[in-house]
């Protein structure tokens, strides 16, 4: 093995040389001076020596030197075998006629019988400059020519700022954030360097920054500034990248560097003085870049929701490791983004896999000019899926605008795992394995959605809550009124029952209505003696019945008297007695005719009816004037009862708005809009509504939020309103103000359960964790209880409660049997709690949606203190804590946390709830 390994290396040996031959090299400076002589060397190497070497300099330079020919060569011998190999250079030393970029011709040979040749190179000749040697040169014949004579001391040559100097060059000074830039920082030097120590490279503030080039051996090759000729090197190079706008500077980068300076000694009169009078001393020479400032400005707002940070031209690719598996099977989308610009600090494109795909943590990679994200998964379901479209934007600097990378679907087919395969039952069925079943898991946690159906807007302050309102007191004033109403008529009705006489006098009219029926059927029938019998038994019977009277007691003169007594006229009691006494006479007289009956007939209904309605009138005046009357007085005392309540809730609130500082004409502005509320919405309202939905669905979550709170500047609110403000500010990175909108969404409605579970969700990312002090249980119960219905469902349900309460009064006091005044007692009892309890809920949230003693922190980190403005610091904290408000001092407020810490915050610092 070693053997062949020894011949395979002899062969790539002599391959190399074959192949060295076909060429020649070329050694030489590429920038001279016009008064500079310098050298040309061809070095042809190879098996074979070189033979007719044929070069000349041109017209664009004059040959001071040469050529000279110099040769050398080396033999070896690996595993017996015998290798030779030679070396043969021709220099020549020239200087340029003129100054300007010149080529050197190509130069030609002769080996083993081919010709071989150069390549032609540039030259480029300065005008007015001086080589660097010449320099040093120079400078050291000043330095000794400012000795003096023999008792003169010794000189030195001290390199000077444009001998040796520091640059740090930048390919531009002004860029947007995240676009790359070069910086390269260099050596110059026309002086004896033996040395560097003591480097200080820049740290780049405000810039991300990678080394592009650190060479460990500095190489020096000559570059042109201004008229003078340099020995430049690369030090360092590095591609930044800015993070932050605004004018960025670099801060120096520092080199000492240790430099060869002649000294002389001094003279003795000696003719040899001049051979060795000279010394070199090294000395330390510190050099430093100047501060270099870069102008840095934002990307262009309207970023696309696929923009991952790239700025600079990119490809993009994606790709799946494999189109078709099966369930449980691991696979891999990977995404490769190559281009020019900040690949270091690109984001992982954002996407959307299929349900019941568990995906893992991307993996990175990078490559020259490339960078490639790696999304592993597994499926857990079968069928035929597909991933994307993959989006990627990016800013491209040159064309000024933003460039979204879009690659097709990726279609995937997933397979049933062996794990699912049906196995063969008994009786020739089959036995079908049940997939194997698991809890549904959270792949991730966000806020709730925004309310996009148009709500209900209304003020804001006391007069938007239904509890409390004049509406309110009148519905629960006027129920006591109404109840004491049904209750006398329940209990009038139950006496007019139990009342024989009365219930007869009442169905007086009736009896005889139905008597005198049959009479008329008699007087149809020409039946003389039954019609006037008939007739006769209706009249007293209406009589007995009418006035009470007894059977033995209807005499002529007892019935005029009682209707004379009871109402009637007397010329209607004489007609009834007289229509009695011709009845007694027709039963034992002979036939009058049928005129005469029909005339009988005729008189007995209208005195009847004459009469009942005599007695009416007379009945109906008392009891129902009275009846009227109570209700009257009740109705204006409920109504009389809440317009004073209102005025006593409208005095004390233009108290505390006085006291506050309010003018008046503020306070009356203010309780007329606190009392107006609107059910229907304006056309700018709907838009409004709209534009900010539109917005917050598309990602422009400032837009959404300028929409809506110009909704809310109108003074008509709601809380899916104030919620979705909350859930744009969220979106937006300000979750201080998210705290906020969430606290007034729930102020206004305590009960909407969606602002409480994001108000929830964005106290978690909150910085300050402040611990709670542990609540009552019975407490806690109760607040959840109260935030189950809004304050208005309270209140209309304490009404309510207050109705069922005396209709089971009712029941109580009217009811007739024991088990129905039972319920009826203790219905009443219940209900009257849970009234008192809906009450208290409904006061209870309109008591905390007016309160102001609450507050959130929006600066971003503010200090407590001890005492108002110059006290000592207690504590920080940061946006979005929120704050229980005791007493406000000048621009001061007296604040309390969750866990009883307290302080004094500028007001400047929060909001108020």
């Amino acid at each position: 093995m070693k053997r062949l390994s020894a011949t395979f290396f002899a062969l790539l040996l002599a391959a190399l040389q074959v192949f060295a031959q076909t060429s020649i090299k070329v050694n030489v400076q590429n920038i001279v001076a016009a008064d500079e002589q310098f050298s040309v060397t061809f070095v042809i190497e190879g098996e074979h020596k070189p033979s007719d070497f044929q070069w000349s300099p041109g017209e664009d330079f004059q040959l001071v030197w040469g050529p000279q020919k110099g040769s050398s060569s080396s033999t070896s011998i690996i595993n017996g075998k015998i290798s030779k190999s030679s070396q043969t250079t021709y220099t020549y030393i020239l200087m340029p006629r003129a100054a300007g970029s010149f080529k050197l011709a190509a130069a030609t040979a002769t080996v083993k019988g081919e010709t071989i040749s150069s390549r032609t190179v540039s030259i480029q000749v300065v005008a007015n400059g001086s080589s660097p040697a010449a320099d040093r040169n120079e400078a050291e014949d000043n330095a000794g020519a400012s000795q003096g004579g023999g008792g003169s001391t010794a000189g030195r040559d001290t390199p000077g700022g444009e001998d040796i100097f520091l640059r740090l060059i930048l390919s531009k000074r002004s860029a947007i954030v995240g676009e790359t830039v070069s910086a390269t920082l260099k050596l110059y030097q026309r002086v004896n360097i033996a040395g560097f120590e003591d480097a200080r490279f820049p740290q780049f503030n405000g810039f991300w920054s990678q080394e592009t080039q650190s060479p460990s051996n500095i190489e020096f090759h000559r570059e042109t500034i201004g008229d003078k000729i340099y020995n430049a090197a690369v030090l360092r190079a590095w591609n930044l990248v800015p993070q932050q706008a605004g004018e960025i500077t670099i801060e120096p980068a520092e080199l000492v560097c240790l430099v060869n300076v002649r000294t002389r000694r001094n003279s003795t009169g000696s003719i040899f003085d001049s051979f060795f009078q000279d010394d070199y001393q090294t000395i330390r020479k510190r050099v430093s870049t100047a501060p270099v400032k870069v102008q840095v400005s934002k990307v262009p707002a309207g970023a696309p929701a696929s923009f991952g940070g790239g700025v600079g031209s990119f490809k993009m690719s994606a790709a799946l490791t494999r189109d078709s598996l099966r369930t449980h099977d691991a696979a891999s989308l990977r995404i490769t983004i190559s281009g020019s610009g900040n690949l270091q600090l690109l984001e992982a494109p954002k996407l959307n896999f299929p349900p019941d795909f568990e995906v893992y943590d991307i993996k990175t990679s990078e490559a020259s000019g490339s960078r490639t994200f790696e999304y592993p998964f597994i499926p857990r379901s079968p069928g035929d899926f597909e991933i994307g479209p993959v989006e990627y934007s990016y800013y491209d600097v040159k064309a000024g605008r933003y460039v979204t990378l879009t690659s097709g679907p990726l279609p995937l087919k997933v397979s049933r795992g062996n794990e699912s395969a049906p196995a063969a039952g008994e009786g020739g069925g089959t036995l079908v394995q049940a997939p194997a079943r698991k809890d549904v898991r959270d792949l991730g946690s966000d806020i709730r959605f925004i309310s996009t159906r148009m709500p209900r807007l209304r003020g804001t302050g006391a007069g938007a809550f239904f509890a409390g309102s004049p509406a309110w007191w009148a519905l629960m004033l006027s129920l006591l009124p109404v109840a004491a109403v049904i209750y006398l008529a329940v209990r009038k009705r139950a006496a007019s029952k139990a009342d024989v006489a009365g219930s007869r006098r009442r169905a007086a009219a009736k009896m005889a209505r139905r008597r005198l029926s049959q009479a008329s059927e008699f007087l149809k029938k020409d039946l003389y003696t039954a019609f006037y019998e008939e007739l006769h038994k209706t009249l007293l019977d209406f009589a007995g019945n009418k006035l009470g009277l007894p059977a033995a007691g209807l005499s002529k003169d007892n019935i005029c008297s009682a209707l004379t007594e009871a109402g009637v006229s007397e010329a209607d009691a004489e007609r009834f007695t007289g229509l009695i006494d011709a009845c007694e006479f027709a039963r034992y007289a002979p036939s009058a005719g049928h005129e005469a009956m029909n005339e009988h007939f005729e008189g007995a209904v209208e005195v009847i009816s004459s009469i009942e309605s005599s007695m009416k009138k007379k009945s109906s005046k008392a009891p129902g004037a009275g009846t009227a009357a109570l209700l009257a007085l009740l109705l204006t005392l409920s109504l009389q009862a809440a317009t004073s309540s209102t005025a006593r809730a409208e005095d004390m609130k233009d108290a505390d708005i006085q006291a506050s500082g309010a003018p008046v004409a503020e306070a009356a502005d203010m309780q007329a809009a606190d009392l107006h509320i609107s059910d229907a919405q304006t056309p700018d309202t709907q838009a409004l509504w709209s534009e900010g939905t539109q917005a917050y669905t598309e990602g422009r979550w400032s837009d959404a939020a300028a929409a809506w709170k110009a909704i809310e500047a109108g003074g008509m609110v709601s809380g899916s309103l104030l919620c979705n403000i909350g859930d744009a500010f969220f979106k937006d990175g300000d979750i201080a103000r998210a705290v906020l909108y969430y606290r007034r969404a729930l102020k206004f409605d305590p009960s909407f359960e969606d602002a409480r579970y994001n108000l929830e969700f964005a106290r978690t990312q909150v910085q300050d964790r402040i611990e709670t002090l542990p609540e009552f249980f019975l407490s806690v119960w109760m607040r959840k209880l109260c935030y189950l219905l809004p304050s208005d469902a309270w209140a209309w349900a304490s009404v309510a409660l207050l109705a069922l309460s005396l209709a089971m009064l009712l029941l109580f006091l009217l009811g007739k049997g024991s088990a129905a005044r039972r319920a009826g007692f203790f219905s009443a009892i219940a209900g009257l709690l849970l009234m008192v309890f809906c009450i208290c809920f409904a006061f209870r949230q309109k008591a905390e949606a007016l309160d102001t003693g609450s507050a959130v922190v929006t600066a971003p980190v503010t200090e407590v203190k001890s005492s108002p403005g110059s006290g000592v610091s207690l504590f920080v904290l940061h946006s979005g804590t929120e704050l229980r408000l005791i007493e406000e001092v000048g621009g001061w407020y007296n604040a309390e946390l969750s866990d009883g810490r307290r302080g004094w915050i500028s007001k400047d610092s929060i909001e108020l709830i």
